[in-house]
């Protein structure tokens, strides 16, 4: 009996080492640390390579260009998590800021109120995005492929119908506007040096973001729905609203993004945001999140955007032909993938 005793015990305390994970194994584990690897080296590069990259204007310079792909990076990686794209997200965002600009100008209407109904036209637009991928089961790919190509032809066409050229009307004579550029475009001064707005509003989508992964339900439903939809359905997750939610989620990105392009700029050209859904979706799969769902975080995408940020201005700052930009841009993706792919080998050797 004693040695039965002894050797359930011995089996209980093996479980228990196997239940319980090293500390090396939760680093290898965490999606981001590619991505924070990445950062670490892109900074002492473009450190040792540009002289005025340390300089505190020049970082502020970095992270306002961070905060701008950070904040569609955000919810466009919990899309990706979710197992889903969004294409029309870079267009979505100059419709957002078109809906506000024409609705306020041609209604003679208080800015906050073209700012509230472009909320609502917004969200309408990541709800159609969901309802059509639920209901009619087509990839994601497709379905906001459609609705990117119908924004890019309803941004112009209804701009110039409207105003008769391919730019808005300047609003900033306009009761509000002053308010909502403090809200949207304001620029915030510490220590003598400016930093813009936009990088609260990442840095508060990043830990809310964070905060519905890691400590809600809806969180696990997210990485449920990625990993296997059907396997999550048959447990009880609500798929269906939860992708509608996350497509909410990038929409709601976009409206943010939308008013900080008006209120920075007070017009907006019509055409604007093509070719952006791809910066995002790189910053979030340059932070760990995996093509197929089911893996990835929101830091890792704020890394990403800030890896994205740090490129682009780091060129500008070592005086080297921007020209070369996309091409670094798409070294980092390839590197990026590469080590995320090898870190996730590493953890899984480690169990």
């Amino acid at each position: 009996m004693s040695a039965g005793t002894d050797a359930a015990a011995a089996g209980q305390s093996a479980d228990e080492r196997i239940l319980h994970a090293s500390p090396l194994r939760k680093l290898l584990g965490r999606p981001e640390l590619g991505s924070v690897v990445g950062a670490i080296a892109v900074f002492v590069f473009f450190a040792f390579f540009a002289d005025s990259f340390l300089r505190a204007t020049s970082l502020s310079t970095v992270l306002y260009a961070a905060s701008t792909i950070g904040i569609m990076a955000v919810p466009v990686a919990l899309l990706m998590i979710g197992g889903e794209f969004d294409l029309s997200a870079g267009v979505m965002v100059t419709s957002s800021a078109l809906v506000s600009s024409m609705f306020s100008y041609q209604m003679t209407a208080n800015v906050w109120v073209g700012v509230g109904v472009s909320l609502l036209v917004t969200l309408a637009l990541g709800v159609f995005n969901g309802f059509m991928l639920t209901r009619t089961r087509l990839p994601s790919f497709i379905i906001t492929l459609g609705t990117f190509l119908m924004l890019t032809g309803l941004n112009l066409g209804f701009t110039k119908l409207i105003g008769g050229t391919v730019s808005t009307k300047t609003i900033a004579d306009m009761e509000g506007f002053d308010s909502a550029r403090e809200i949207f475009a304001s620029t915030l001064t510490i220590g003598g040096v400016g930093f813009k707005v936009t990088i609260l509003w990442w840095l508060a989508l990043v830990a809310v973001a964070s905060w519905i992964l890691l400590r809600t339900r809806a969180g696990n439903w997210i990485f449920a729905v990625g990993g296997n939809r059907d396997a999550a359905r048959a447990v009880g997750v609500p798929v269906n609203r939860t992708k509608i939610g996350l497509y909410m989620g990038v929409a709601l990105g976009a409206w943010i993004s939308g008013q900080h392009l008006l209120f920075s700029y007070d017009v907006v050209q019509s055409g604007e945001g093509v070719g952006n859904e791809l910066i995002y979706i790189i910053a979030a799969v340059i932070g760990g999140c995996l093509i197929t769902g089911g893996h990835g975080s929101a830091v890792g995408s704020a890394v990403g955007a800030l890896i994205f940020g740090m490129t682009s201005k780091g060129i500008v700052f070592a005086e080297w032909n921007p020209d070369w930009f996309k091409f670094f841009l798409g070294a980092m993706l390839l590197l990026a993938t590469l080590l995320n792919a090898w870190v996730r080998k590493r953890a899984e050797a480690t169990k």
